[in-house]
């Protein structure tokens, strides 16, 4: 089945004016300007953008797609995330992970369940291990695991300067990250250290120590919830410079309060000149949003949504930025550090996933592998046990 799609405002990211993608098997065939200049009548299908904005789909890399919490007992462990929960908000594309619970959770049941996205139309992705040393894994070692594990393509969220950590030394953390670094090499994977950064004092002192005294390049590190300290994203934009891509977490952050949006830590890190490639933006989906008080004692919790991603644009976007500016930190730039084939870009060759836009620039339409999962906000594929 053949798609054709016209009058869409191509964003590839960058912009590439009005024009029409041909569409088959799950991949993008054509891409050109104004009208099609071939024969139309193989098409099965065509579908008027009438204008509107077309993105690539956006890519989520941090997101607890077995559910997360668990820390304030178990009544607060947070079910699987459902299919919808992605695709209503743009995302066709995921990386999942465990965080604080990787006891009573297992990279067993986060394969299972990136598997489970990918039989139901997602593209996914997983780390193995998740805040703890040693990580957990399937095969017992984190380089078994990236190498012999399709999903599989770095570990991660292994926290650090934060009190549910396992407080990793220097040479833990270095003998960690070089792991990553050599599987990623032998599997072509990413072979990146998805990196939890709590509120701790020490924020990214290890990883500038790491870059200090060993040969590690700066890509394996890629250090996460960086905007939750003025103080620390400080630091992150300045471990950018040093060719290391963060990643700030779209939470919600209340007036006052000692931390950056993630629209506010993007103008800011592109108001000081940070190389623009270096930055990503993620949800921390599915994942819980705990506030602890001075004795580590939880005292209120939230739970994050991919929808993030989407807000997260369309305040910049009402800021004025173009929405060629504000794409790569949830498309490209993810897919470059992630080595995620065929994602992130709008070209000849690659995935048909891709995001319409409306006026308001609220997701209308979503796309992924080539098949229709949302039309007009509306959900076209549900997850097997959603309504």
């Amino acid at each position: 089945m053949l798609t054709l799609i016209t009058n869409a405002d191509i964003y590839a990211p960058r912009a590439m004016g009005v024009g029409y993608l041909l569409l088959g098997g799950g991949k993008i065939l054509r891409v050109g300007s104004g009208e099609p200049d071939f024969d139309t009548s193989c098409v099965t299908e065509t579908f008027d953008m009438g204008g509107a904005a077309l993105t690539p789909g956006l890519i989520d890399c941090h997101v607890h797609v077995t559910g997360g919490g668990g820390e304030d007992g178990f009544s607060t462990q947070a079910p699987p995330v459902p299919l919808t929960r992605f695709t209503r908000h743009g995302v066709t594309s995921v990386v999942g992970l465990l965080g604080t619970d990787d006891e009573t959770r297992s990279t067993a049941s986060l394969l299972a369940r990136t598997r489970a996205l990918r039989e139901e139309g997602l593209s996914a992705w997983c780390w193995t291990g998740g805040y703890h040393v040693p990580p957990t894994t399937l095969t017992g070692t984190v380089r078994s695991d990236i190498v012999n594990i399709d999903c599989v393509i770095g570990l991660g969220e292994l926290a650090v300067s934060d009190h549910r950590s396992s407080q990793p030394t220097f040479e833990e953390l270095a003998r960690l990250a070089s792991e990553v670094h050599v599987a990623g090499l032998l599997s072509k994977k990413a072979g990146v250290l998805h990196l939890h950064l709590g509120d701790g004092e020490r924020g990214l002192a290890l990883v500038n120590r790491l870059l200090d005294e060993t040969e590690l390049p700066a890509r394996v590190f890629h250090p996460t919830h960086v905007n939750r300290r003025k103080e620390l994203f400080e630091e992150a934009c300045e471990l950018s410079l040093r060719n290391a891509v963060i990643d700030v977490t779209a939470f919600p952050v209340e007036e006052g309060e000692n931390a950056w949006s993630a629209a506010d830590a993007w103008e800011l890190f592109h108001d000081k000149g940070c190389p623009a490639e270096n930055i990503t933006i993620s949800s921390d989906g599915g994942g819980c949003l705990p506030h602890f008080d001075e004795n580590g004692e939880m005292v209120s919790m939230d739970f994050a949504t991919s929808a993030g991603l989407p807000d997260t644009m369309r305040e910049l976007l009402s800021r004025g930025h173009g929405l060629a500016q504000v794409l790569p930190a949830v498309t490209s730039n993810v897919a470059r550090l992630l080595r995620l084939p065929g994602k992130g870009r709008i070209d000849e060759g690659l995935d048909a996933d891709l995001v319409s836009l409306d006026s308001n620039h609220g997701v209308r339409h979503v796309m992924a592998g080539g098949r229709w999962m949302i039309q007009d906000g509306s959900p076209c594929v549900k997850g097997t046990f959603e309504d």
